[in-house]
C-alpha cells in the first residue's frame, strides 16, 4: 500500500493528505458538538427551572411576615443564594410570658432558643422584669440588649389583702414556735388565715425552717405592717432546723432552697468537685457569684459534713 503512495503525483498525494484531515475534524467535531450542547441545555434548564422555583416563592402568601422576607430574584444576583439571606428581625413590643414561637422568631430569636422558651414556660417558669429574660441561653449580648428595650411585662398586682387593723392581740395568749406549727395552730394568731397559714408551712418547708422572725418578711404577702403586728407573737426554736449537706447534694437540691438558683448551685457544685470537698463556709467565699449577704443568709441551712 505504502508503495502505490509513491505512483501518486504531488498534487494527488496533498488532496489525500487535506481529505485525511477533513474526515479526523468531522469525526472530531462529531464526539465534541453533542457534548456542548447537552451542557448548554442542561444549563439552560437549569436556569429556567430555578427561575420559576422563585417566582413561585415570590408570588406565594407569605402570612403575616413583612416585605423584607421575600427572596432575591435569582436573575438579579446569580452568584448568591436566595436561601443565604435570613429574615431581618421585626422588633416590636413583646411579653416573653404570652409570646408564642412564632412573634419570638419574627423578633430575630432561634427557632431552637424560642421553643427552649415555651418549655421554660411549661414547666412554670416565668419573666416577672425585663432582666429575667438574659437567664436564657443561645443569645447573644448585642441581641438581648436590643431586645429587653423591647420587652413589655405588665406590673403584677397582688390579690387585694383584706384592711385589717393588726394589733399584738391574738387569739391565744401562747407565743407560737415558728417552726413546730402546723396552719391550724397558725391560724390562731389574729391576722393569720387559711391562706397565710399555708404560705408560711410552704416556705418553711423550702427553707428548712426558719432561723429569724423576720423571715416571715420574705413570705409573700405580709406587708411590713402585717409583719410589725405578727413579729411579737413568735419564737424560734433552731432545733427544727434542718441543713443541706453541701458535699452530698445534687444541683437540683441545692436550687430547691429559696436562698439559691441554679448557677449558684452549680458553682457550690462544681467548686466540690474541683476541691473533693468542702469544709466550711469559708470555702464558697471563693466563689464570686456568692456576696456576703448571701453566705450570710445561707450559713445556716449548709453543714459540712
Amino acid at each position: 500500500m505504502w508503495k502505490d503512495w509513491f505512483f501518486f503525483s504531488r498534487s494527488q498525494q496533498i488532496g489525500i493528505i487535506i481529505l485525511i484531515v477533513i474526515i479526523l475534524a468531522l469525526l472530531a467535531a462529531r464526539m465534541i458538538l453533542p457534548a456542548l450542547t447537552t451542557h448548554t441545555v442542561k444549563k439552560d434548564n437549569f436556569e429556567t427551572e430555578a427561575n420559576i422555583f422563585l417566582d413561585s416563592l415570590k408570588s406565594a402568601p407569605h402570612g403575616n411576615y413583612p416585605p423584607s422576607y421575600h427572596y432575591n430574584n435569582y436573575a438579579e444576583n446569580r452568584h448568591e443564594s436566595a436561601f443565604d439571606k435570613l429574615p431581618k428581625p421585626v422588633l416590636s413590643r413583646f411579653n416573653p410570658n404570652t409570646a408564642d414561637s412564632i412573634q419570638f422568631v419574627r423578633l430575630g430569636i432561634k427557632p431552637k432558643i424560642a421553643s427552649n422558651i415555651l418549655k421554660y414556660r411549661k414547666k412554670g417558669g416565668k419573666f416577672r422584669k425585663a432582666e429575667d429574660f438574659q437567664k436564657i441561653w443561645g443569645i447573644n449580648e448585642e441581641q438581648m440588649q436590643t431586645l429587653l428595650h423591647y420587652i413589655d411585662i405588665p406590673a403584677e398586682t397582688p390579690p387585694p389583702v383584706a384592711a385589717t387593723t393588726y394589733t399584738k392581740t391574738t387569739k391565744t395568749d401562747a407565743v407560737v414556735e415558728l417552726n413546730s406549727a402546723d396552719s391550724t395552730i397558725l391560724k390562731q394568731v389574729k391576722g393569720i388565715g387559711s391562706g397565710f397559714a399555708r404560705r408560711i408551712v410552704g416556705y418553711r418547708k423550702r427553707l428548712g425552717g426558719f432561723v429569724r422572725i423576720d423571715q416571715l418578711r420574705e413570705v409573700w404577702g405580709i406587708t411590713p405592717e402585717m409583719y410589725a403586728a405578727l413579729a411579737p407573737h413568735f419564737s424560734i426554736d433552731k432545733k427544727y432546723v434542718q441543713t443541706i449537706n453541701v458535699n452530698k447534694a445534687s444541683i437540683e437540691r441545692l436550687k430547691y432552697h429559696p436562698y439559691l438558683n441554679f448557677y449558684t448551685a452549680k458553682a457550690i457544685y462544681e467548686l466540690r468537685l474541683t476541691r473533693g470537698s468542702l469544709k466550711s463556709i469559708n470555702d464558697l467565699k471563693t466563689i464570686d457569684i456568692l456576696d456576703k449577704d448571701l453566705i450570710y443568709k445561707i450559713e445556716p441551712y449548709l453543714s459540712f459534713l
